[in-house]
């Protein structure tokens, strides 16, 4: 007889089945992540260029303006940051005003996604406050860009939305089509893992 129970988990090309209600960090693979948030569009796709400003892209970004406001910013919380919409890799990036809409639910249901995501790679839980308020800074900061460059806001609009951008960073976004953003965000991760001390336990990963 066919099992009419809903399923709850989604094969990832690496072969793992993550189980979307309960993930395990065993069946997490950051091939996946980079190849998913690789081909999910920010602002629903409606930016300009001939490829979307995708997920994998914006995380870069956070990254960078992480460093930027904190040059002291430790490399493991750099990790962190480039890690910060990892759980969208399943879910896909939601606009902000259909997260609100969605309620609580919704962002127990991605926090459970990105704890299982910190212990695959070595990281906290949650991170200490004061590095979570930074992302979520540098976040806002890589909207106001995206927003007045990409899609379609006024400068006065993105600066009521987003604050005002750090003085002394000024980055051109050129989106990236989905290859060289995967590729890209798995040399960052690289980077960024050697030099936090994280282990590595998929052999893929390893570049020697």
């Amino acid at each position: 007889m066919r099992d009419t129970a809903p399923r709850a988990w989604q094969r990832m090309l690496s072969g793992r089945r993550l189980d979307l209600l309960h993930p395990s960090p065993f069946d997490i693979e950051i091939e996946d992540i980079a190849h998913g948030l690789a081909r999910v569009a920010r602002w629903n796709g409606q930016t300009v260029g001939e490829h979307a400003f995708s997920v994998a892209q914006h995380s870069l970004v956070v990254e960078e303006i992480c460093a930027h406001l904190d040059p002291a910013i430790a490399p493991g919380w750099r990790l962190a940051a480039l890690l910060h919409d990892a759980p969208e890799y399943v879910i896909g990036d939601m606009i902000s005003p259909f997260k609100t809409a969605l309620g609580l639910d919704y962002k127990s249901f991605e926090h459970g996604l990105e704890t299982a995501i910190h212990l695959r790679f070595g990281l906290p839980p949650a991170p200490p406050a004061a590095v979570r308020a930074l992302i979520k800074q540098a976040d806002r900061v890589s909207a106001y860009f995206e927003a007045v460059q990409l899609a379609g806001f006024s400068v006065e609009e993105a600066r009521r939305l987003f604050g005002d951008p750090p003085e002394g960073y000024a980055p051109v976004l050129t989106p990236l089509a989905a290859s060289p953003a995967q590729a890209r965000y798995l040399e960052r991760f690289q980077v960024l893992s050697e030099a936090s001390g994280v282990e590595l336990h998929d052999a893929a990963m390893d570049t020697e």
